[in-house]
């Protein structure tokens, strides 16, 4: 990549107490317009005419009136022929813009669903400094306003709602570092995907700094009555103090996560990792927001049970923030190598007994999805996804993690592991802070691990990248705890077993998810009132088996789990446990009931929650 005459210094990362090799200086190969095969369909920008390297944003955060208002101020490289920057806008009141300090004229475009409006300034080849003035929508749909007695702000910005809230050139492929001053509420924390304060200040006004060159669906911004605990010395938690007691236990072994993570693939490149406890409206498990991970309470379990999550998101630091997909269409290339280095670190740190329950699960979620991906758009089972025209949402399935985890697995034991460690981790240090597409990811494997046809014909690589469904040789997962699980559920269904003789005591949360969501659909109500009379499931503090545990209530109509499920459903807004709980009623014949808990439910959800159960609803009036 150019070197940038603008760019803020050439910068030498600092990692867990030493240097790195990790340089975050941009590399000439970084930039999608400059690897000519990745063409982004989800944004306006045209990256080859003018680029963004760096972003001032100075913000007011107005409660009471769910806006923020900013000034975006953009270090710039302009090619030599070029005459605008373009943006992506979605729902932003632009006051004004100047260019290199000179109030200059812009233009919107045409409204187009889901992406918005591209913002076009006009800029020479010289031109350094571009800086737009603008207020947010009080529906920006990134945003979710909690308010009330304990009021909080988060963002969420993957796939492409960050031009929501910053005007920016809003595709994956293109990174830059920033600075930010925000102004907040006194009695409130501002925090963000950069370095962050530990304490509040005494006027409410936040700087922050983020050195490594991020992509935009990174920004992140919250606002919140929130407190820090530190839980290593590199790694801590942030919570309300309703929550910061059990976060700082339940996230206690952070450290030794990163760890673990730094042994298998190298240096950590972002000095702290630090994660974030949401409101329960927050519509994922987590987010990996560079050095602050943003997670939902939902996976606060007392006992530790759910920090594959954590895990999940610490990997991220690598596949995904570190090296990045070019495309929503190359989202395989975040999400599935994630998977792989999440359970790798589950297995360094508990152990493979757990990290191959967890496999076994991701096993049984794939072939559920692919089936009914199957009946719908075979083609969106290929790993290559093909997003054009279509909101990149829509590739946020089991495909991408799980095919894609399995396809690397199938990597690792075609070659070895300690060929295939080897290989992953000269690939995370020779594309840090670089984008890849799936092309340029095949001739890397091709060159640098399956470089004989022999390896190559046992892979075949394009029946897992372009081909539908599983392939053949898709690996097969093996736990005898979970095979024993399997054992006691048949003989539970063929009566053989009462409810109360099952050891559901002794089990993990694995073993009581599987049992729980490979019950038959036709499971009579009285025998879950058993189950619940034996071991009081509809109690439980674990999220995962509650939520399959009331997947199955509502497929089964046990109605004394109602009430918890109306609070469950109105309280949580994890998308992930929203979907096949709506769905299961919906096809019960209780669209009422999943009507009348939503209209109670819905304004406490985000738009990435809201979007998709207002498409399932509508589909079943």
């Amino acid at each position: 990549m150019k070197t940038f005459k603008s760019f803020v210094g050439a910068l030498m990362l600092l990692t867990i107490g030493c240097s790195t090799s990790i340089d975050s200086t941009p590399k000439k190969s970084q930039f999608v317009a400059e690897m000519k095969r990745a063409t982004d369909h989800h944004s306006f920008s045209k990256p080859e005419e003018a680029i963004t390297t760096h972003l001032k944003w100075d913000a007011k955060v107005d409660f009471d009136r769910r806006q923020i208002t900013a000034t975006a101020t953009y270090t710039i490289q302009a090619s030599a022929n070029a005459n605008r920057l373009l943006l992506d806008s979605r729902d932003l009141d632009i006051h004004g813009v100047t260019v290199d300090g000179v109030e200059s004229r812009f233009e919107l475009g045409p409204t187009r669903p889901f992406l918005g409006q591209p913002l076009s300034i006009p800029v020479t080849s010289e031109t350094q400094k571009v800086s737009v003035s603008y207020t947010t929508s009080p529906n920006a749909a990134a945003f979710l306003w909690v308010e009330g007695d304990a009021p909080f702000l988060f963002t969420q910005s993957q796939a492409i709602l960050a031009r929501t809230w910053v005007p920016c050139q809003d595709s994956p492929g293109i990174r830059f570092t920033y600075e930010a001053h925000v102004e907040v509420p006194s009695d409130l924390m501002a925090l963000m995907s950069a370095v962050n304060p530990t304490e509040k200040s005494k006027n409410g006004h936040y700087d922050f700094v983020m050195e490594q060159p991020i992509p935009s669906y990174l920004l992140a911004l919250a606002v919140g009555d929130v407190e820090f605990r530190s839980v290593g010395e590199h790694t801590g938690v942030y919570a309300t103090s309703d929550l910061i007691d059990a976060a700082q236990f339940e996230f206690s072994e952070m450290e030794d996560m990163l760890v673990a993570a730094e042994e298998l693939y190298g240096k950590y490149a972002w000095e702290r990792y630090d994660l974030l406890v949401l409101p329960a409206a927050f519509p994922f498990g987590g987010m990996e927001n560079p050095r602050l991970t943003f997670a939902t309470p939902t996976i606060i379990a007392g006992d530790r049970s759910l920090v594959s999550l954590v895990a999940h998101e610490l990997a991220h630091s690598w596949s995904g923030n570190l090296v990045t997909n070019a495309t929503w269409d190359d989202f395989w290339l975040n999400e599935g190598f994630t998977v792989y280095f999440e359970q790798r670190i589950m297995e360094a740190v508990y152990g493979r007994d757990i990290s191959e329950m967890l496999s076994t699960l991701s096993y049984q979620g794939l072939v559920d999805e692919v089936d009914a991906i199957m009946d719908v758009n075979p083609n969106d089972t290929h790993l290559r996804l093909h997003l054009k025209d279509r909101d990149p949402d829509d590739g946020m399935t089991a495909i991408a993690y799980d095919k894609g985890y399995f396809f690397l697995r199938l990597l690792e034991e075609t070659v070895g592991r300690q060929a295939f460690d080897a290989f992953l981790k000269t690939y995370f240090t020779t594309h840090a802070f670089q984008v890849m597409d799936t092309d340029l990811f095949l001739e890397y494997l091709n060159t640098h691990l399956l470089n004989t046809s022999r390896l190559r014909d046992q892979v075949n690589v394009s029946a897992w990248v372009d081909g539908k469904g599983l392939p053949p040789n898709c690996p097969q997962v093996s736990s005898d705890r979970i095979e024993r699980v399997d054992a006691a559920l048949n003989a539970w269904i063929q009566g053989e077993t009462t409810s109360d003789e099952l050891p559901w005591s002794d089990w993990l949360y694995q073993e009581r998810y599987r049992f729980l969501s490979n019950l038959p659909d036709n499971t009579e109500a009285s025998r879950l009132a058993e189950l619940d009379a034996a071991w009081d499931i509809n109690s439980t503090g674990n999220n995962e088996v509650l939520f399959a545990w009331l997947e199955q209530s509502v497929r089964s109509q046990y109605t004394p789990a109602y009430e918890r499920l109306r609070s469950f459903l109105v309280e949580v807004g994890r998308r992930k446990f929203l979907t096949p709980i709506y769905q299961g009623l919906v096809e019960t014949g209780q669209a009422d009931f999943a009507r009348e808990i939503y209209k109670e439910a819905r304004p406490n959800y985000h738009s990435v929650a809201t979007g998709t159960m207002d498409a399932l609803l509508a589909a079943h009036e």
